[in-house]
């Protein structure tokens, strides 16, 4: 998680909440640069962790690049919210269809140049989401993804 992005106490709050209704160990890793994310993976080996979940944060996704290859090299699965990182070798995201979210955003720029009131419209969460998984990465990790999962994908990288 970036410690620095306000987004991120909402979202570690959600997360060690679902951890906790699991019975999963949680630790929860914070970086605000390369040098920190490179510790962090050394905290991730340290700790033995099973996986890993990237934060929803512009920093993160700006370092995508460096963050799947160290996945891989340090053979670690990892989950995100954003497709660009299972096109940049990540295991799995699942989130937000973002040309969805772009298309409502159209919509409501639509409805204010036709004069409604901004405070008048609704709040939108998005509705369409995503799975996109990397079959390249769970071979290196020595995963096999279930058909089940395979069938439920929106997009599965080869």
């Amino acid at each position: 998680m970036n410690p620095t992005n306000p987004e991120t106490e909402p979202q570690t709050k959600d997360v060690r909440e679902a951890a906790r209704a699991l019975g999963l160990d949680l630790q929860v890793l914070n970086a605000t640069n390369e040098g920190e994310i490179d510790a962090g993976f050394a905290s991730l080996i340290q700790f033995r962790a099973g996986a890993m979940l990237v934060g929803s944060d512009p920093y993160f996704l700006s370092r995508r690049n460096r963050i799947a290859a160290l996945t891989i090299r340090h053979a670690v699965p990892a989950i995100s919210s954003s497709r660009e990182y299972v096109a940049a070798g990540v295991l799995a995201s699942y989130g937000n269809n973002i040309p969805d979210s772009y298309r409502q955003a159209g919509i409501y720029t639509g409805r204010i140049l036709k004069g409604e009131k901004v405070a008048d419209l609704p709040v939108v969460r998005p509705t369409k989401f995503e799975l996109v998984l990397n079959l390249n990465t769970a071979k290196v990790l020595g995963l096999t993804i279930p058909d089940k999962l395979l069938a439920l994908a929106d997009e599965v990288i080869e």
